[in-house]
Order: structure tokens, then sequence, then C-alpha cells
């Protein structure tokens, strides 16, 4: 359970929502225990007194009490059930955004190469399911259980009231036992099966998304039916293990379900001899057995939640390992230049994390508001340069130093949202006029000014109501927007015609006059203007 124990502490800063969900549902849970016990207490009395009206004996029975009550617990089942699902639904959302903070306030803090570490696919799968395993742990799990517990040891205690200490001792006996056999027992039992099973699933959805990115080379290579056949191959095994520990779970929910009838019936025969002996009505004592049943509602949910536990602690596992704090060692230290110098570098080697270097022994000087460009074919090592210039990638050998720096990536980045929400990423105190003018920097000004909403022109999923050249030239706006006083663009003309590049050229210098600039392409032409140029 220690995987948990870090996710259980950022639950747990909401006491008061906690409680009061809990309180929700405890009501819940006793209205419609109340509302069996009391009906099965007024259809016994009717029973009784319909048969003694037939044999002739004098007998009266009160409708408007037990009548009023049945009323009562109804609505209060009714409503508390409604509040309880808005409420608490409400909580788990609020959950959800507290664990998603958390997480990527810890996904700031690891280093490149944890990062690099995994592919896109699993990160999803981390982002989407891993969290979703953890965010329904209070409703499913803690909420439920302790729950369970509380309105047991009520039970028990109605049964010391209207029965003896042997009926509250026998109830609390076996409610104790239901409940190891719900929670321990299946968590037991089920752990290492639903651990694994969290693994597989994460393996097939990473495969299928992987499949899905690469369907266009799947179709060309002919291996589109092999690589389908084995996803689904995959998805049966997994269908199969999820059989077993539902096999499982369904055994603990018949046993635990055994026990609480077993209990009940127990209870009735120990009720019999106390009517016997006149302490107790006919009524009451069906009362006690009734309630007891009702007991089923609230142990029924907890064998399926206890039996997916073990796939919860491996998200969480998951979820830790992968968000560890960065080692010193994949850290870049942030050391400044001297004086007059956006960059300094020596005897820089970089590489990605697990492979050999791309550039070594590179010397590099560049002065505050000099134009650097950088050329070389793909996979020279342009872009893991840039990174490492960033500061994204530590250095494999040598130093470096560099002032803070604004970096147009490779890939183009645009989230779903609105054109200005996507801009002042680069600068959040940016006014409209300064949006206006970045844009009409990069040739979008008319563009833009055409759409009805404008700024608010919402761009899509990854920018898709964009064309590919449009899309990157809002990206390159949003990093010129940035006041830092250096620049690196790595291809800042992907996808823009020779024309359109020349117009944004033009306009470049004096925007990002006294500015370090590095500029990263594939030849000269694709450059902006440059002091002088390095071939790689």
């Amino acid at each position: 359970m220690r995987e948990l124990l870090p996710w259980l502490a950022l639950i747990f800063q909401r006491p008061r929502r906690l409680l009061a969900g809990a309180g929700l549902i405890l009501l819940t849970l006793l209205s419609g225990i109340a509302l069996l016990a009391v009906s099965g207490w007024f259809i016994t009395e009717t029973a009784l007194v319909g048969l003694l009206l037939a044999a002739g004996v004098q007998a009266s029975v009160n409708l408007y009490v037990p009548g009023g009550a049945i009323r009562f617990f109804a609505v209060s089942r009714t409503v508390a059930r409604y509040l309880e699902r808005v409420y608490n639904h409400d909580t788990v959302l609020r959950l959800l955004t507290d664990i998603r903070v958390a997480l990527f306030r810890r996904l700031a803090r690891t280093g490149p190469t944890a990062r690099y570490r995994m592919s896109s696919a699993q990160w999803l799968s981390r982002l989407t399911t891993d969290v979703d395993a953890l965010d329904t742990l209070y409703l499913r799990l803690i909420a439920p259980a302790a729950l369970a517990l509380v309105v047991s040891l009520l039970v028990a205690l109605l049964a010391w009231i209207l029965i003896d200490g042997r009926a509250a001792l026998l109830v609390a006996v076996c409610c104790l036992a239901a409940f190891v056999l719900a929670t321990v027992g299946v968590h037991r039992r089920c752990h290492a099966m639903a651990a694994t099973q969290s693994e597989q699933l994460e393996q097939l959805r990473t495969g299928v998304i992987e499949h899905l990115d690469g369907f266009s080379e799947l179709t060309a290579s002919g291996q589109l039916h092999p690589q389908a056949t084995a996803l689904l191959e995959e998805a049966g095994r997994i269908n199969q293990h999820q059989a077993r520990v539902e096999s499982r779970v369904g055994w603990h929910q018949a046993g635990t379900q055994l026990l609480i009838n077993l209990s009940a019936v127990l209870v009735l025969w120990l009720g019999i001899e106390v009517m016997a002996a006149g302490r107790i009505s006919g009524p009451v004592l069906v009362l006690m057995p009734i309630a007891i049943l009702g007991l089923v509602e609230v142990y029924a949910m907890l064998p399926d939640a206890f039996g997916k536990l073990g796939g919860t602690q491996a998200s969480a596992s998951r979820l830790t390992q992968d968000t560890r704090p960065a080692a010193p060692e994949d850290t870049p230290e942030a050391v400044s230049p001297p004086q007059g110098h956006a960059l300094v570098a020596r005897d820089l080697s970089v590489r990605h994390p697990g492979a050999t270097p791309v550039i070594t022994h590179l010397d590099l000087d560049l002065e505050n508001g000099e134009r650097l460009g950088i050329v070389g074919p793909s996979g020279c090592g342009k872009s893991t340069l840039a990174d490492t210039l960033a500061g994204l990638l530590a250095p494999a050998r040598g130093t470096l130093a560099t002032r803070p720096c604004a970096y147009l990536t490779q890939r183009t980045v645009l989230f779903d949202d609105t054109l200005r929400a996507n801009l002042r990423l680069g600068s959040p105190g940016a006014t409209d006029e300064q949006l206006w003018q970045v844009l009409e920097l990069v040739g979008l000004g008319d563009r833009f000014a055409r759409e009805p909403e404008q700024l608010d022109t919402w761009l899509g999923n990854t920018g898709s109501r964009l064309s590919g050249g449009e899309a990157r030239r809002v990206a390159l706006a949003r990093v010129l927007l940035c006041s830092a006083p250096l620049v690196i663009l790595d291809e800042p003309f992907t996808g823009v015609d020779s024309d359109t590049r020349e117009r944004i050229v033009k306009r470049l210098d004096r925007w990002l006059e006294g500015r370090a600039v590095i500029a990263l392409a594939h030849g000269p032409d694709a450059l902006p203007g440059t002091d002088r140029v390095i071939h790689l």
C-alpha cells in the first residue's frame, strides 16, 4: 500500500468535502435500511391484524405512523442519493484536478532523461488511465469501506436494543467476517492478477495507439493485418485474464452475501426465543433480519473495488516511478555566460539519453545581438544540439553557459484553444495590439482579421483548423512574443512558401534587434538573416 500513500495524502487535503460526501452516502444507506425494516415491520403487523380479524378477534393497527415513516425514508433515500451523486461526483472532479496538477508539477521536476524514456502513447496512458484509477480511490474504496463498518456497528447496536447482546455479537462477528472477506480476502487473491492485468492493458493501449499512428507505414509494408491480429490475440488473452479475476471477485461477493444472510437467519432464530419470552412482538422480530439484509447493498460494492485494488496500486507505482525528481546529472546546470555574451560552450558533446553523441568537441561563442545560423542534413544532430543549447538536454560532456532563451522546437505544438490563448503562452501580459503586431510580422494579420472571432478564433485540436504553414507561423509568433535575450529557432519556416518566408525575414531583423539568435535549418536559404553560419 506504500505506492498509494503520496496520492492518499493528496486526496485527504480536502477533509471537509470528503466527510460531507461520506455523510450523504451514510444517509442514503441508513434511509434504505430503515425503509426496508419499517416496511417489513408494517407488512407483518398488518398481516397479523388481518389474520386476527379473520378469526373474529378484535384488533387494530395504526396506519399513519408507519405509513408516514415509509414515505419519509423513501423520500429521504431518493433525495440523499441525488445529492450524494451530485456532490461526490463534483468532489471526484476536484480530486482529479488536484491529482493532475500535482502530476504535472512532478513532471516539471523530472529530468529530460525520464521524459524521453517513454513514448507518447505511454505518457497518454499515464495521464488518462492511471490518473483515472487514482481519482476513484475515495468513492470506490475509502468511503464504502469506512461506511460499511459504521453501518454494521449501527445494525449490531440495533440488534442489542431490540433483541439482546447475543444477537448483537452474532451480527458483529458475521459482519466483520464479511468485511474481511470482501476487502482483505479478495485483495490478497486478486492483487497479483489485477496488477498484471493493468500492465497488460497498458501495453495493449500503447500498441493500439502506435498501430493507429503507423497505419500508413504498416499498410505500405504489408504488416497491417499481422499487427492487427497480434493486437486482437493480446486482447483475447486479457479478456481471459479478466474473466479469472471476475470469477474470484464473484465468489467473494457470494461468500459475503452468504454471511450477511446467515446472520439474518441466526438473529431471527434468536429473536423467536426472545419473542416466546414475551419481550418483543412478531413485527419487531421481523424488522431486525430485514434490517440486516439491507447490509447486502452496503457490502455489494466492496469485492469488485478491492479486487481491482492491485491495478490501482500498479497505476500509482508507475506514476510515482515516472515522475521522480531528476538526478543531478540529468538536469542541466544554469550557468550565466561572461559579460557581453548570450551563450558560451566549451568542448560540448550532445546526445539523446542512451544514445551515442552526435556532436563532439564543440566550442561556441555567441555575443549579445549576434545572429548565428546552423545548417546540415537530417540526422546530423541539429535538433539535439538545439535541445541542449535550450537547456532541455544535459550536455554529454563539456560546459554550457546561456542566458534565458525562447525556443521554437522542430515540432509545432498548438493547443486546442483560441489564437489569443496560444499566443499568450509566449507572453502572458501581451496586449491585443502586440498580438496583432506579431501576427502581422509572420504574415497572418490579414488571415485572422477576416475571421469573425479574430483573436478569439478557435484553432482546433493541435491547430487542426490551420494549414501546416499557418500553424508553424503561429508557433513562431508565440516564440517571438517572448522577450528572452536569446532566441533559438529550429526549422522556423517548415511548411512556409518561399515568398512568405522572404517577407517574414525582412521584418524579423527589426523585431529581434539587440537579441541573440540561433537558427537551424537544412540549408542557408531556409534561415533568417545571419552574421555567420556553421555547417554540420
